[in-house]
């Protein structure tokens, strides 16, 4: 029997009905609003169905359920999608309380629906297979768990665990998910059909007696008033201190679970529907969601009819850059070859790749085998042997354009003619790298953000001869590590440190006026940036902004109007501050490398101007760093740096930790108005001088009241 174009597709053997999800034309089966009614025809089914004693669902899918359509929740005003909820709502009861049992048999994702649809089942069955995972990733879209989750979970798993799932968004792999109580029973894929109609079975006449193992102390503060009244204490306290109030999904959360433990599950659910609502109707979750779309949207290679082979990676320095390039691009079916210079620089490389391999072991992600045969495709050496095997070459060396030009002429020696050269240089010209090859049309340049494991993003540089192919097959390689790419026009800074120069140095003017390196940090966290820019120049390294602020892109900012350059950078440098790879930077630390919290290296000051303090209204520390780093942006689509908002708005927030929940710099634009930014801009160029002269393409926006979305 099928139901909606085979989205479940019922199979009965031996009275267990089997329910197979299986969504056309997706790779993924994902929850519409629209699907509610669906799943109520095949339970009234199964109920009323006297040959049925039971029922399971599982995916026909590699994975169970992907979440919620988040394109179809649609909601402008309040009452909007209240009625939606509550059917769903409605739905999971009748679920839950079927005299039938319902057993859920999960393999691969199980994401937001694909968790709270399981928790309304007799129970739950999963594979232990390493693509077997478990998350209510709402938070990170604004949102909270809005099919019960809230209720559901922390009765089933414990308070604390159930607000780490929905406070994080995290994944919980198949075996911590089965300790924690969320799952039931562990087998092989394999053995999953056959395993989940036999629990379904056993259940007919034999509810489920769970037996959780819970310290004392753990039943205290999960199981009594006092116990919940610290535990949701704590938690507010620690939300606050990671969001400083920006975001409002995980308090609503938090006060969800509450409602539904204080007062029962009825008046819990009807808390998650209203504030699952309202939530879904403010701009923080509108911003957050769009930013989601985009992110998907970019996993799609525009130039995918002209991706090239991509079967060996060549890595050119295997220090700190180098071996994170390696690391995310391990267990991708890429063979590595990485020279250095160092034996050791290469030993100490594999080892640290080879203890990131054995956390994944460890945590079942990986299989011992698949992270012996990953460290085996890396292949460490000093010359240029195989580099003709080498399909793409990623070149991570000092930034020197002599030595990268030089660098490339030595590999064209030994390569085949279509290998691409991409230089991982964050300030250099790839167009004058590139000057002398022999084909300039396979240079490109592949700007990593540091630490490269964790940082999504990746900036694609392409020159006026860079060739479709090696867009194209450079883009594939991004995707394959997992990184959000952007594809930017070549000019000095490219897209990223270009915008992020000006904000970092009006920063540093605020020292020269007397500011504190504490309270402007303070002041952008507050504002929304995941740190502030004397940690982030402390995390980047002030050796590199230092060498950054002596090349063309400081020469661009000094060829401008009433352009004001601090130079206190270079001056820490000159004195031999590195930033946090030495321990002496902006602020400081212990000697275990920790930063001391709300402390300041004094020595600092010391080269800046002015030694008296001043404090800064909070405001004008805001505004005046941001404000400069929307105007640059705003530049860079004007001169065609950047093709689209949205490449700025991406580039931005996984770049620099621009406010996420603003949508970033383009979105935030168009949020407050161009004339509110060029009216503030106007506003601070008579305070503080020319440097904060709107571009022409902000003051063509505010006069005409365009809009860049």
């Amino acid at each position: 029997m099928c139901i909606r174009d085979s989205y479940i597709t019922k199979e009965v053997s031996d009275g267990v009905a089997f329910l197979y999800l299986n969504q056309k034309d997706s790779k993924v089966n994902i929850v519409s609003p629209s699907l509610i009614d669906v799943f109520g025809q095949i339970i009234d089914q199964i109920i009323s169905d006297d040959s049925i004693m039971a029922a399971v669902f599982i995916s026909s899918k590699k994975d169970f359920i992907a979440g919620a359509d988040i394109q179809s929740f649609k909601a402008h005003k309040v009452g909007d999608f209240q009625p939606i909820s509550r059917k769903g709502h409605l739905l999971l009861s009748r679920l839950e309380n079927s005299p039938k049992p319902f057993v859920a048999a999960i393999h691969g994702t199980a994401y937001g629906l694909g968790v709270e649809l399981p928790l309304a089942c007799s129970a739950r069955i999963a594979s232990n297979h390493r693509s077997t995972k478990f998350a209510l990733p709402e938070v990170k879209l604004g949102l909270l768990p809005g099919g019960g989750g809230t209720q559901r979970l922390p009765r089933l798993i414990g308070l604390q665990a159930s607000l780490d799932m929905m406070l994080t968004g995290k994944n919980i792999f198949a075996r911590k998910a089965k300790k924690i109580g969320l799952i039931d029973e562990l087998v092989h894929h394999s053995k999953l059909k056959i395993a989940s109609k036999n629990l379904a079975l056993s259940l007919v006449n034999n509810p489920l007696r769970r037996k959780r193992k819970v310290s004392f102390l753990n039943k205290f503060l999960d199981s009594t008033s006092i116990g919940r009244s610290i535990v949701y204490k704590e938690a507010r306290k620690k939300v606050m201190r990671q969001t400083l109030g920006n975001y409002p999904a995980p308090l609503e959360i938090l006060n969800c679970v509450e409602i539904g433990l204080k007062k029962g599950q009825k008046q819990g659910y009807e808390a998650e529907v209203i504030k699952f609502e309202q939530l879904m109707i403010g701009s923080v979750s509108k911003e957050l969601r769009n930013l989601f779309f985009a992110m998907t949207d970019k996993k799609k290679n525009p130039w995918s009819s002209d991706v090239g082979k991509m079967n060996t990676l060549g890595i050119l320095g295997a220090g700190f850059m180098g071996s994170g390039i390696a690391e995310v691009s391990l267990n991708k079916g890429i063979d590595i070859v990485m020279k250095d210079v160092n034996t050791n620089t290469i030993q100490t490389a594999k080892k640290q790749l080879w203890k990131n391999l054995s956390k994944q072991v460890k945590r079942k992600s990986l299989t011992k085998l698949e992270a012996k045969n990953a460290i085996a495709a890396v292949r460490g050496q000093l010359d240029y042997r195989e580099f003709d095997k080498i399909d793409v070459l990623v070149e991570a060396v000092f930034e020197d354009m002599q030595m990268k030009q030089k660098i490339l002429a030595e590999v064209e020696q030994y390569a085949n003619d279509d290998f691409i050269f991409a230089t991982n240089t964050s300030a250099l010209s790839i167009e004058e790298i590139g000057k002398y090859a022999k084909h300039p049309e396979n240079v490109i340049g592949l700007h990593y953000f540091s630490p490269v494991s964790k940082m999504p993003l990746l900036e694609i540089v392409r020159t006026t001869n860079t060739s479709n192919r090696t867009i194209a097959t450079c883009y594939d390689l991004g995707l394959k590590q997992g990184k959000t790419n952007i594809v930017v026009n070549n000019g000095p800074g490219f897209y990223v440190n270009r915008i992020l120069a000006p904000y970092l140095n009006e920063a540093m003017l605020l020292l020269e006026e007397g500011g504190d390196i504490i309270e402007i940090d303070n002041a952008m966290k507050a504002y929304g940036f995941p740190v502030g820019p004397f940690a982030l120049m402390d995390e980047v390294g002030i050796d590199v902004g230092a060498h950054v602020m002596t090349g063309d892109l400081a020469a661009m900012f000094k060829r401008r109007k009433g352009a004001v350059m601090s130079p206190g950078l270079l001056k820490m440098n000159q004195a031999g501050f590195k930033g946090r790879k030495n321990l002496k930077g902006f602020l400081a630390y212990d000697k275990n490398g920790k930063k001391i919290r709300g402390k300041a290296n004094e020595s600092v000051y010391d080269f800046f101007e002015n030694p008296l303090k001043i404090n800064f209204d909070l405001s004008d520390i805001q505004l005046r760093t941001t404000l400069l780093m929307i105007n640059e942006a705003a530049l860079c689509l004007q001169e065609g740096i950047i093709e689209n908002p949205q490449d700025g708005d991406l580039g931005a927030i996984f770049g620099i930790g621009f406010r996420p929940f603003t949508g970033g710099p383009f979105r935030y634009l168009d949020h407050v108005g161009p004339d509110y930014v060029v009216t503030e801009l106007e506003r601070l160029k008579k305070l503080h001088g020319d440097r904060f002269s709107p571009c022409d393409l902000l003051l063509d926006y505010s006069i005409h009241n365009k809009s860049f979305y």
